[in-house]
C-alpha cells in the first residue's frame, strides 16, 4: 500500500491494526475513536486525534489517504463503513498481518482485519469487513460472509459456510460442511457439528442452543 492510512478505532483492534500497518511499512496518520478518554493518547509516535465522525479528520481520507475500520462492535463497524462510503466515497482497506498465510486462489473482499498467523487456504472466500483474529484457520473452500468476527485460534473446516454478521468465539471448531446462519453466535471453545440457524446462540461440545 502506497498511501498512508487513518484507523477508525483506538481500542485493542485499533492497536492491532496499527501494528499490522507498521509491520508492513505503511504510514499511519492517526487513530479516531469516539471514547474521549482516549483522545490525545499516543501509541509510539501515532496519536488518537479525535472522534470517528469528525469532518476535520475525515476530510483527509480520500485519494491520498486510506481508511481502516478496526472496531469489534458490528453495528458500529457497519455505521462507519456506511459513513466512509457515503461521505468520503471510499472503501476501507484490508489490514493483513505479515505472518498471515493467504493462498493465491483464496478471495478476500475489502476492509478485513486479518491478524497474526491466520491461515486462509486455497479456494476459501472471505467477504468484506470481517475480523479474523490471531491463529484463525480457514480451510479449503470455506466461505465467510460480510461482517463476520472470528475469535483467536478458531478452525473453520473445509466447505463450511459462515453467513453475514455471525460471531465466532475464540477456540471454536466448525466441522466440514456446516453452515452457521446470519447473525448467529458461537460461544468460545465450542465444537459445531451441525448447522446453526440464523440469529441463534450455541455453546458447548457438541454445540447446543443456549
Amino acid at each position: 500500500m502506497e498511501n498512508p492510512v487513518m484507523i477508525l478505532g483506538a481500542g485493542s483492534l485499533g492497536q492491532t491494526a496499527l501494528d499490522i500497518f507498521q509491520r508492513n511499512n505503511v504510514v499511519v496518520y492517526g487513530l479516531l475513536d469516539d471514547n474521549k478518554d482516549l483522545h490525545g493518547n499516543e501509541f509510539g509516535s501515532v496519536s488518537v486525534l479525535g472522534e470517528t465522525d469528525d469532518d476535520g479528520f475525515l476530510k483527509l481520507i480520500g485519494h491520498k489517504c486510506e481508511a481502516c475500520v478496526a472496531i469489534s462492535d458490528t453495528r458500529v463497524r457497519k455505521r462507519l463503513v456506511k459513513l466512509l462510503n457515503e461521505r468520503r466515497k471510499v472503501q476501507p482497506v484490508n489490514a493483513i498481518h505479515d505472518t498471515a498465510l493467504v493462498a493465491q486462489s483464496a478471495s478476500i473482499g475489502h476492509g478485513n482485519l486479518i491478524a497474526a498467523r491466520v491461515v486462509i487456504n486455497p479456494s476459501a472466500q472471505i467477504g468484506q469487513h470481517c475480523i479474523l483474529q490471531a491463529g484463525t484457520i480457514i480451510e479449503t473452500g470455506a466461505k465467510i460472509g460480510d461482517y463476520v468476527h472470528v475469535g483467536t485460534g478458531t478452525l473453520i473446516n473445509t466447505g463450511a459456510v459462515v453467513e453475514e454478521g455471525a460471531f465466532i468465539g475464540m477456540g471454536v471448531t466448525i466441522v466440514a460442511g456446516v453452515t452457521v446462519g446470519k447473525n448467529a453466535r458461537i460461544g468460545a471453545g465450542s465444537v459445531v457439528v451441525e448447522n446453526v440457524a440464523a440469529g441463534t446462540t450455541v455453546f458447548g461440545n457438541p454445540a447446543q442452543k443456549v
